[in-house]
Order: C-alpha cells, then sequence, then structure tokens
C-alpha cells in the first residue's frame, strides 16, 4: 500500500470522528484527529461540542506516556488553531507535546488562522504536510469556510415538486390545503436537516398559505432560528412562525406590525443586505424553503450553494411553477414514493 494510500485512510477515520459531532460544535468547525505510532492509531480525539477541548489536544490527553508521542503523526482534518478562544491554542498543545510531523487535510480560512497554525507549527521545528483530502474536508465544514470567504451563510435552497415540475396547485386562499407532494419519510429527512442548519427563510406568501412552523418537530435537536421578509407588514403574532418553539426575525419595511415577543424586526428587504446582516450575527448556515418568487429570487442572485428537490409521483398538470435550475444535479436517492435530488454549485 502506499503512503499516500495510507495517509488518506488516517484522514478519512479524522473526518468520521469530525462529523460524529454535526450539529454540535458552532460556531466552531467539525474535526477529528488521530495520533499515528508505528503505523498504528494508539488515540482518537474529537471536538465533541462547543466548549469541549478541540481534537488534537483530546487525543493527545489519551496517551499515558508522553514519550511516545515525540515519535507520532498526528493527523487532523482542519489546521490546528493558534488563537485563545473557548481552549487554549491546539498549536501550543501539540509543540508541548515533542509531536514531531503533523498531516492536515484542509487550512483554516478563518482570519484567525489562516495558515498561522501550520506556519507555528514549521516554526517550532515540526513537519507538516497539508491536502490530505482535502476536497472531502472543505466539504465537510461547508458552512464554516463558505461563511468565512463568502461573508454570509452557507444557502441552501430546498423545494417539493411534481414531475412536471408544479410545487403547489394554484391556491387564492389559505383554506385550500397545499398539495402534499412530499412523503412522510422525505418529511423526516427534511427535518433532520432543519436540525443541521441555525436559520430557515420562508417568504410572506407561503407562510399565509401555509402557516408553517419551520421547526424539526419530526427530528431531535434545536429549532432553526426562523426568518421571513415581510416587505409590507401584512403578517402578524398569530401565525406559527411567531409561537414560542423558536425565536423568529422578520425583515421588513414596517417596524409597526405586532409579531409578538419572540420576534425581532429589522428595517431591510434587500436580499443581499439580509445576507450580510446574518453575517454579522454569525449565521454560518441557511435552509430556504419558498416559496418560489422567494427562491427565484436568491437564484436570480446567484445567492446558493446547494439545491434539494424532492418530486413526487403524481401529476399537477397545472399551478405553481418550480424553481428553474440548470439540470446539473449529481445525486440522487429514493425514499419510497420521492425522489430526493442535489445540485451543489460549482
Amino acid at each position: 500500500m502506499t503512503t499516500n494510500r495510507i495517509s488518506e485512510i488516517y484522514m478519512r477515520r479524522c473526518l468520521e470522528l469530525a462529523s460524529s459531532a454535526e450539529g454540535l460544535t458552532y460556531p466552531n468547525p467539525m474535526v477529528g484527529a488521530v495520533l499515528i505510532y508505528e503505523d498504528r492509531i494508539i488515540a482518537e480525539g474529537k471536538h465533541a461540542f462547543y466548549g469541549a477541548p478541540h481534537a488534537e489536544p483530546d487525543a493527545i490527553s489519551k496517551v499515558s506516556d508522553p514519550e511516545i508521542l515525540k515519535k507520532c503523526t498526528l493527523y487532523v482534518n482542519l489546521e490546528p488553531c493558534c488563537h485563545f478562544g473557548k481552549t487554549p491554542p491546539c498549536t501550543e498543545k501539540i509543540i508541548s507535546a515533542g509531536i514531531p510531523r503533523v498531516v492536515v487535510a484542509a487550512l483554516d480560512t478563518s482570519s484567525k488562522v489562516n495558515g498561522k497554525g501550520i506556519k507555528a507549527l514549521n516554526e517550532a521545528g515540526i513537519a507538516t504536510v497539508t491536502g490530505v483530502l482535502e476536497d472531502e474536508a472543505r466539504r465537510l465544514n461547508s458552512f464554516f469556510y463558505t461563511y468565512h470567504e463568502k461573508k454570509r451563510p452557507y444557502i441552501l435552497l430546498k423545494w417539493a415538486q411534481t414531475p412536471d415540475g408544479f410545487i403547489d396547485s394554484d391556491r387564492k386562499t389559505p383554506e385550500i390545503p397545499p398539495a402534499r407532494i412530499s412523503n412522510s419519510l422525505t418529511q423526516i429527512v427534511d427535518h433532520h436537516w432543519r436540525s443541521q442548519y441555525q436559520a430557515i427563510m420562508a417568504g410572506t406568501n407561503t407562510i399565509v398559505m401555509d402557516n408553517p412552523s419551520l421547526t424539526n418537530r419530526c427530528w431531535y435537536g434545536k429549532n432553526p432560528l426562523r426568518i421571513t421578509v415581510d416587505r409590507h407588514g401584512i403578517l402578524n403574532h398569530k401565525y406559527n412562525i411567531f409561537n414560542d418553539e423558536a425565536k423568529s426575525i422578520v425583515f421588513t419595511e414596517n417596524c409597526g406590525v405586532n409579531y409578538g415577543n419572540n420576534a425581532e424586526t429589522v428595517l431591510c428587504t434587500d436580499l443581499m443586505q439580509i445576507m450580510e446582516t446574518l453575517y454579522d450575527r454569525k449565521i454560518q448556515s441557511l435552509i430556504v424553503e419558498g416559496g418560489a418568487t422567494l427562491l427565484d429570487s436568491f437564484i436570480k442572485l446567484g445567492l446558493w450553494d446547494e439545491i434539494i428537490t424532492f418530486t413526487g409521483d403524481f401529476l399537477l398538470k397545472k399551478g405553481v411553477k418550480a424553481p428553474a435550475v440548470p439540470d446539473k444535479f449529481t445525486a440522487s436517492e429514493t425514499l419510497r414514493s420521492n425522489i430526493i435530488r442535489q445540485q451543489l454549485r460549482d
């Protein structure tokens, strides 16, 4: 087996450890680490939740003989931090342990690190290798990278549509129920995704016609922050989006509306400015669930990183057209009667 292949095996274990803490480490990224001594893993570590030890010191703490560390190679999927936060810098722990070699999947491009961790290790005489499974590592922490590099949240556009390209029947009143395109299994998947994202957004018409709660009630975990754009102030505190199950933000041109004590209003309705506001509030991830007008607005502005569609098994023949996107879906899965398709931004 080649050296590169062996390195990938160890790094893939780091990614497995990191991903086991999905949804628990915000605002920090997901990180796993393994220590290799005489061609075998002798300790593993991960950043289990925000405020817990980082992956590198977690792995180091599990080695009882400090002399062994001086002969180890440390694998980690993200560049070790070199600044004080909730915990001390990982670079200091690595240096003080005397670990001679560190293999890193991807650099940390946040302003506090961005190569400074590798530099600190090199200046201490530690050999470093970078770029092992870099694409996989960046994908795992896509929320983190998008937030720091694009200065906005990672944006997932998601909707359900019929095979003939409609997301709903042409309803004129909320008394007419929406077309049930998703099945019970894909609804669970949908709510699982909601639990992994910090915020969820829906347009005014969707709130009025469907009265959604925008929570992950079919899954466990923290509900996302709920966001809507109520340009002309037609909503009120009676809608489910303003109940006490989660916090809400309304971007509006009219701050005189009573949305209830659980909602905050912000005078802004421009999508680019809204994304800047979410960035300033350290929101790293956002799901946009509709309706068609809001989704089309995001697509036209190029404000998306991923698109997921649920395609049902019946035809509507007429109604509200689904957003038009290039047919570049790279992954698909069938769950009962629904086909889930995914498209990632180039």
